[in-house]
């Protein structure tokens, strides 16, 4: 069989793999959801007991990344400001004001999801 034939008799499969693709794409949150609820299922009950301990690493880790975003950026802000480039130190000083909003109400909005206060 030549080489040619073979290409021309895969070239329908060509023309189906966007459309699988895609169909993958749409099926795909639905199927990560219903291996969650059978996960879930198949557990019984779900005990939070250690939702303190938890939501308290994620509190902690919220406010070492909004400090870490923060310093970052005024870091990258001040070398761009001494380099005489003030324009382009605004968008940093921009990621500062993020990485302040992620420091102090990062604690805040997490401990809202649990409806618990963390210390």
């Amino acid at each position: 069989m030549p080489l040619n034939n073979l290409f021309q008799r895969r070239a329908p499969m060509r023309q189906l793999l966007p459309a699988l693709k895609s169909n993958l794409r749409s099926v795909s949150p639905m199927l990560l959801a219903l291996t969650f609820v059978a996960a879930a299922h198949a557990q019984g009950t779900i005990d939070f007991s250690g939702a303190d301990t938890v939501m308290g690493s994620f509190k902690t880790f919220a406010i070492y990344a909004g400090a870490i975003i923060a310093f970052g950026c005024l870091i990258w802000a001040g070398i761009r400001m001494m380099g005489g480039r003030f324009a382009d130190a605004v968008p940093q000083l921009f990621g500062a004001l993020f990485g302040a909003g992620v420091l102090g109400w990062g604690a805040g909005w997490i401990g809202s999801l649990t409806g618990q206060t963390l210390p």
